[in-house]
């Protein structure tokens, strides 16, 4: 029924051009509540909600000529449910509102639930309920919220997310945390390109054999798993030392412009699927459930301009060390995007940040200064994946990269 109820508000409003949940509610609750009287009437609250945040998309879509079809469709389905539809029984059951009354339903809670309950959030008022057919079960998706105390950061740690490592600055040193991502990518595309050549070849293009054989590939669940530890690691350092993170604000899609002027095949499928933005995002959602603030910096030039003079840095047959052309400093690629990142978070240069005073990087016009940071320290990812911080880690296997 709930279905129902999405599916023909979201018509009346695409073919209305309506966009707004109070002017869809205004228009067809009373017509809802007849042909559902059985339902408790929230539930057609809660439809005009759904169903207005999917027409928005569409039309929105519609707008920029991107949609393929004149009227959306509806695939998957959660029933959403207000204070009035659900209720907390204790930590292990909630009660639902349905046509046959409340009915409990027992709660296999994970792990991450637990955590947020013992970490002193409360339940919000809304959630989600959808029907698992396959497996016969109910997933419910709940909504946390916490009261938080004001956060003054004392500065901030620039964050550079770069293909195959992510690049650190902490208290005057850059850390390479080395994600792997060009060997993951690069080995499910040789292993997904052996079974297509196989089974392309034996039973045809659209086959089933091979379609179960690429779901059992784990690509996604890998890079998951490293961007959640990573920023896990991140977030944790910066709220022990109390500030805040500086990352690159980039595009909606940022690797589809780079690959624009790249014609190597491979080359531009790794940078295609290189989790730029999906590593930010994970930083930016541990932050926001520590409560800690990130600031977006115009990347621009971040890794070609030298922090001290200003003046172009340059870099011989691909070389990641770069003399400045100024000065004749070397510098590492890695630790000149942290270092400008964090000048332009703190100084207000073309950022998108407060303005918080001098950062404490001393950069001393002399080549290879000893109080500024010139060599970064390379952490491999089988290391700082055992382990929860990077002090911790800084003191296990460490590798020194020199220039």
């Amino acid at each position: 029924m709930y279905r129902n109820m999405v599916e023909q508000m979201i018509l009346c409003a695409v073919r209305s051009g309506i966009a707004s949940f109070t002017r869809l509610k205004a228009l067809k609750y009373r017509e809802l509540r007849a042909l559902y009287s059985q339902l408790p009437s929230h539930y057609a609250y809660t439809a005009c909600q759904d169903a207005s945040t999917r027409a928005k998309s569409f039309l929105r879509l519609k707008r920029r000529e991107l949609a393929e079809k004149e009227y959306p469709e509806v695939k998957s389905i959660s029933i959403w449910l207000d204070d009035h539809l659900w209720k907390q029984r204790d930590l292990t059951s909630i009660e639902i509102a349905t046509h046959r009354g409340w009915i409990r339903v027992e709660l296999e809670s994970h792990k991450q639930c637990w955590r947020y309950f013992n970490g002193g959030w409360k339940l919000a008022s809304e959630a989600k309920v959808k029907l698992d057919k396959k497996a016969r079960r109910l997933i419910i998706y709940l909504t946390f919220k916490k009261n938080v105390k004001a956060y003054k950061p004392r500065g901030f740690i620039p964050v550079d997310v770069n293909e195959d490592h992510v690049a650190v600055l902490v208290e005057d040193r850059v850390y390479l945390l080395e994600t792997g991502f060009k060997d993951i990518v690069l080995g499910y595309y040789y292993r997904r390109k052996r079974v297509q050549e196989r089974y392309d070849k034996l039973y045809g293009v659209k086959c089933r054999a091979k379609k179960k054989v690429l779901r059992k590939l784990k690509e996604k669940k890998r890079k998951n798993d490293l961007r959640w530890k990573l920023a896990n690691i991140i977030v944790k350092v910066v709220k022990e030392q109390q500030y805040a993170i500086a990352l690159e604000k980039l595009g909606r899609n940022p690797a589809r412009e780079m690959i624009n002027h790249i014609r190597d095949d491979q080359l531009r499928h790794r940078i295609y699927q290189a989790c730029f933005r999906g590593v930010q995002r994970a930083v930016e959602e541990k932050a926001r459930e520590h409560s800690v603030p990130v600031v977006y910096v115009n990347p621009k030039n971040t890794s070609k301009l030298c922090p001290i003079h200003n003046a172009l840095i340059i870099y011989d047959n691909n070389s990641r060390v770069g003399r400045c052309s100024f000065g004749g400093e070397l510098w590492h690629r890695d630790i000149v995007a942290c270092n400008n990142l964090l000048f332009r978070a703190c100084l207000g240069d073309g950022s998108y940040a407060p303005r918080l005073g001098r950062s404490p990087v001393d950069g001393s016009f002399v080549p290879l200064s000893s109080t500024a940071t010139h060599e970064p320290t390379l952490i491999q990812c089988e290391v700082w994946t055992r382990w929860k911080s990077l002090a911790t880690t800084n003191k296990h296997k460490l590798m020194r990269m020199s220039i």
